[in-house]
């Protein structure tokens, strides 16, 4: 396994080894003592699943005083993923990451707590599996806006399907209060 480091510290782009032959694969797509030397010490309670078509884009989601550690991979299609810092006081504060995952390249995203995520699908369909360090509260949830101009993601997909919560998220610099004050409680 190769974990590498990218803009945001933190945020992994892991690349399992892949064993190929004649039958097919295998891979360890997680194994505590490996991902822990490449520092991912993460200890994870929830794993979620979803279904995607063509041009869903899902995100950016957080939590505010849990915030979750996420580990992403792709068992079906290709996602282009995201994942933006939303730490107050972090040095690549509002920076962003994204990598495209897939059932053919076998990477994988760690994204740390405290940071948001999301992707949008380029196959014909993705499934998503999502391996989290604490549990889903809808009510702690933040929607930071996907077309934020002040984080000017490039999104590859120019009008993407949404639900209607990321439709309505809301812009980073007005979420920046509710970060500052649970900041010293959550991360």
């Amino acid at each position: 396994m190769k974990a590498h480091a990218t803009e945001v510290p933190g945020v992994l782009l892991v690349e399992p080894q892949v064993f190929r032959d004649e039958r097919g694969f295998f891979l360890e797509s997680f194994q505590a003592r490996k991902y822990a030397a490449a520092g991912m010490t993460a200890v994870f309670v929830q794993d979620n699943h979803s279904l995607s078509r063509k041009g869903t884009l899902r995100g950016l989601h957080a939590q505010l005083c849990r915030p979750q550690g996420k580990l992403i991979r792709v068992i079906e299609g290709e996602i282009w993923d995201v994942a933006v810092d939303i730490r107050p006081g972090s040095p690549t504060y509002r920076k962003h990451v994204s990598a495209v995952l897939s059932s053919e390249n076998f990477r994988q995203l760690w994204v740390p707590p405290g940071l948001a995520h999301g992707f949008c699908v380029l196959s014909e369909r993705a499934q998503v599996e999502y391996k989290c360090t604490d549990f889903y509260d809808p009510a702690d949830e933040l929607v930071v806006a996907w077309n934020d101009p002040g984080l000017a993601i490039p999104w590859p997909i120019a009008a993407p399907v949404l639900s209607e919560r990321d439709r309505n998220g809301t812009p980073l610099d007005e979420l920046a209060p509710k970060l500052t004050r649970s900041d010293d409680t959550a991360r």
